[in-house]
């Protein structure tokens, strides 16, 4: 199993050994289906399966009342979607009706389910004897300290995504957001107790996933959290509201999928928080359609690129003092084409951007360009003033792809835009710095982090600059005369064989 950090889930080999049982038995769009459908009965029956023993233990006599599951925010199962009934008929020929069974069982015990879970097992093109296979790696994957506050659906379509592009040579997804990146996004913007979140381009739902944690932890029950989100692709939207179902949080993600820009499902909304990872310089994004839409305040974003159109449309979202997280493309920080550099201008001038965080690459699982997060808020506590960090230097390597923040990281970043809000905050060369408007305006109105913050300040290591010169000179010296003895041997090795040079 692999090792568990804020980067992975702790059992992506099993569901790489799924994916490779069904490889080459049904199409490539079907199987990863397929997998999200088992993860999502795999969890809520260990969820269930967890509380239902701690009610026996009690002895009460309540391990079958529903209420007493709903009160600890664990989604019921009836009977014949339980694991252990599908687990019991892994290997008969009627597997595949069994799990379309514990499918819809489930989506009439949760309304809010109608027609979003995947009822294709019993399709006659799914080998049973494959099937069966699957579900055998699935009873023996430990989801027993599967943390709530994971999108372990996201994580796991994005997983599969990743694998299977790399297989097939195409490209793959990016609307999963990385744990820790969300959580320090919801560390910054502190979302609290009976508050409007709002995701327009919400994926699996993981930024609601981790508000709700954050809230729960700090003030409370996760219930009171009114969540909004809105998503485009058909599949991801069913994913979200799963997500959402599993955990016991009430969404309004519209009656279906949407693209936000032309079909805005949310038109009256005005929400507290709006947390956002949007799809990276995205395009064509339908702008011809919507020249004289009352979301442009600032100017009508280019139609080659929606960067700007994101954010406009969260702002027109926003409620006074609320607060916008969101995650951009570096390019969004300093270009000024087709006008984005004059919207970019006006929000600023309009007192809007609280802080913006370089973040280091590698922290997405399937796009490797850097992106930064953009702090958006209606009545700053600092007037005038934006914070910038760099946090290109934070994080560790996971593997040899993947970088992950530590909770020391997170807690860094996150401690600094609160002393920064507390009217405290020290400059850190290399790391962090405030800037006026005026600052702002002598750099062109760029945003990015570098041009604010500088170069860290090296520690004087004593020893005095002429010393060093002449230790480095000499040391310099050395090599220089070693580079030509080994370029003297090479020579003579090269005319041993009859090759002169």
């Amino acid at each position: 199993m692999a090792d568990k950090t804020q980067a992975n889930i702790g059992f992506e080999k099993q569901i790489w050994d799924a994916a490779c049982v069904l490889w080459g038995h049904i199409p490539a769009a079907e199987y990863r289906k397929v997998i999200i459908g088992l993860i999502f009965l795999r969890y809520v029956s260990t969820a269930f399966e967890r509380r239902y023993k701690e009610l026996v233990e009690e002895g009460d006599g309540f391990e079958d009342d529903r209420d007493a599951y709903a009160m600890d925010n664990v989604f019921f199962v009836p009977e014949e979607s339980r694991w252990k009934t599908i687990s019991a008929a892994a290997h008969t020929p009627e597997i595949g009706k069994v799990i379309d069974n514990a499918m819809r069982a489930i989506e009439a015990e949760n309304k809010s389910l109608k027609g979003v879970l995947p009822v294709n097992y019993a399709n006659p093109d799914l080998d049973k004897q494959v099937l069966g296979d699957v579900v055998d790696i699935f009873t023996n994957m430990n989801m027993g300290d599967a943390e709530e506050s994971q999108d372990l659906l996201g994580r796991t379509y994005e997983y599969c995504i990743a694998q299977f592009a790399e297989k097939e040579g195409a490209g793959g997804g990016e609307f999963y957001t990385p744990s820790s990146v969300v959580k320090t996004l919801v560390e910054i913007l502190k979302p609290f107790a009976n508050c409007r979140v709002y995701d327009p381009c919400c994926g699996s739902g993981g930024m609601f996933v981790q508000s709700a944690k954050f809230i729960r932890a700090h003030s409370g029950a996760r219930g009171n959290i009114a969540v909004y989100g809105q998503e485009a692709n058909p599949d991801t939207w069913k994913m979200a509201k799963m997500n959402m179902a599993i955990r016991g949080i009430n969404a309004d993600f519209g009656p279906h999928q949407a693209d936000t820009f032309t079909n805005d499902l949310h038109q009256t909304l005005k929400a507290d928080f709006i947390l956002a990872n949007p799809p990276f310089n995205y395009h064509p994004w339908n702008q011809e359609k919507l020249t004289d839409d009352v979301r442009w305040k600032y100017g009508l974003p280019p139609s080659g690129n929606a960067n700007y159109a994101w954010i406009q449309h969260m702002i027109h979202h926003l409620a006074p003092n609320g607060k916008i997280g969101l995650v951009l493309a570096n390019g969004a920080l300093s270009t000024q084409t087709s006008g984005e550099g004059e919207i970019r201008k006006k929000i600023l001038e309009d007192d809007l951007i609280e802080g913006i965080v370089a973040l280091p690459t590698q922290l997405f699982y399937s796009v490797t360009i850097p992106v930064t997060l953009w702090f958006i808020t209606k009545g700053k506590k600092q007037k005038g003033k934006t914070l910038f960090i760099d946090a290109r230097k934070l994080g560790h390597m996971v593997d040899r792809k993947h970088r992950d923040f530590t909770d020391e990281d997170i807690k860094k970043i996150a401690d600094t835009f609160d002393a920064f809000q507390k009217g405290k905050l020290e400059d850190v060369k290399g790391f962090c710095s405030v800037a006026t408007l005026q600052d702002i305006e002598k750099q062109d109105y760029i945003l990015t982090p570098g041009r604010y913050v500088g170069i860290e300040e090296q520690e004087d290591d004593g020893e005095p600059f002429e010393d060093k010169m002449n230790r480095l000179t000499s040391e310099l010296s050395e090599l220089f005369a070693k580079s030509h003895e080994l370029e003297d041997e090479i020579r003579r090795k090269l005319g041993a064989i009859g090759y002169e040079v």
